[in-house]
């Protein structure tokens, strides 16, 4: 079988291709030439006579038509993601709608048409912290994107273009996906904590790609791909231990929005019966991120306080809350102030002196 993975040196187009690797397929990389891509294809350098690297832009259709020609099977994973898709959606959406968009034409001219994987997110569904902590998301529910979410309004748009393209497809909703080399992410800050997160690890999503390029019972089907009651945790939880495990501890509740986001429990029912990709739970995800850590725990303890204050720095949120204290606070300093200068500035009564004088 012949597949273009597309986005293939992502977090998730990493882990899949580590999969398609051990079978026995011809796969096609596209992806864009940045630094950090090309390090990451280095990696898959001994499978050489299964690989074929093409770097491109999904903007230029020209470049998408020749990735496709000859393509079995399409898995579209390329995206521009958040933050950065929310805070530039004139930069992100011309590839990720615009790219979405030229694959399907760019498929709908092949002689054999191939099948397209398209990668969408339970960003759409938007915040469901209304349903209840317990509340599981099925893929029948409604599409309601946070009001700020323009990655996920751009996601619906392009499931609606697949579904109406006539081609043999099948859509994923991914959740959380973190990725192997967990850092500190900007996000991380927007999530609010009473946000329930089930996450799927990197590794057993790329498991469920490969297998679905394999697979004869997805296609015309919307799935969930998350990581099964195992990886459900509150978001409070999910990254305090997270935190927790990288040595730096938890960080205040002033540091997270409580803005409307995303995430929340997924029925993957359907998904883990066809695919049987689940292997891996939050606590292995949270043993990895401690092992990761471990050689810089010396240096994390010795600068901790450093680290956690250059952490609530970048959060956007906890910097709105110290202007608030100090704005509650400055007119009591100036009342306190203003009291001392009316005592310095009263009138000393005449003492008497005991000669009368």
């Amino acid at each position: 079988m012949k597949i273009l993975l597309t986005g293939a040196f992502g977090n998730v187009g990493s882990s899949t291709l580590a999969e398609l690797v051990k079978r026995d397929h011809n796969i096609r990389c596209f992806d864009i030439p940045t630094r950090k891509n090309k390090r990451t294809a280095k990696k898959f350098k001994k499978f050489s006579n299964k690989l074929e690297i093409i770097w491109g832009d999904l903007r230029n259709p020209l470049q998408v038509v020749d990735a496709v020609e000859g393509i079995d099977v399409v898995i579209h994973l390329a995206a521009i993601i958040p933050p950065l898709a929310n805070e530039r959606p004139e930069l992100a959406e011309p590839v990720n709608v615009g790219g979405t968009r030229n694959i399907i034409n760019a498929l709908k001219k092949m002689p054999r048409k191939a099948k397209l994987i398209f990668s969408s997110s339970v960003a759409t569904y938007g915040d469901v912290r209304h349903k209840g902590c317990d509340y599981v998301i099925k893929v029948t529910d409604e599409l309601n994107p946070s009001p700020h979410d323009e990655y996920a309004r751009m996601k619906v748009r392009c499931e609606k273009m697949v579904k109406e393209s006539g081609l043999n497809w099948t859509i994923f909703r991914f959740a959380a996906i973190p990725p192997m080399d967990q850092g500190i992410d900007p996000l991380m800050y927007e999530v609010p904590l009473d946000t329930p997160i089930e996450m799927c690890h990197t590794k057993d999503t790329g498991l469920a790609m490969a297998n679905a390029s394999e697979s004869t019972e997805v296609w015309g089907k919307i799935l969930h791909i998350a990581g099964g009651e195992s990886c459900r945790v509150p978001y409070s939880e999910y990254m305090g231990r997270l935190l927790e495990a990288m040595g730096v501890g938890r960080l205040p509740e002033e540091a997270f929005s409580e803005e409307p986001f995303h995430c929340g429990y997924m029925d993957t029912t359907e998904s883990q019966r066809i695919l049987k990709y689940q292997r891996y739970s939050y606590e292995d995800y949270v043993q990895e991120t401690m092992k990761r850590y471990s050689f810089a725990k010396i240096f994390i303890k010795i600068f901790r306080p450093a680290i956690r204050y250059q952490l609530l720095r970048l959060s956007p949120h906890y910097r709105a809350y110290l202007k608030t204290v100090k704005q509650y606070m400055k007119p009591r300093r100036q009342t306190k102030k203003a009291k001392a200068k009316s005592v310095q500035t009263k009138p000393i009564d005449t003492i008497p002196s005991k000669t009368g004088k």
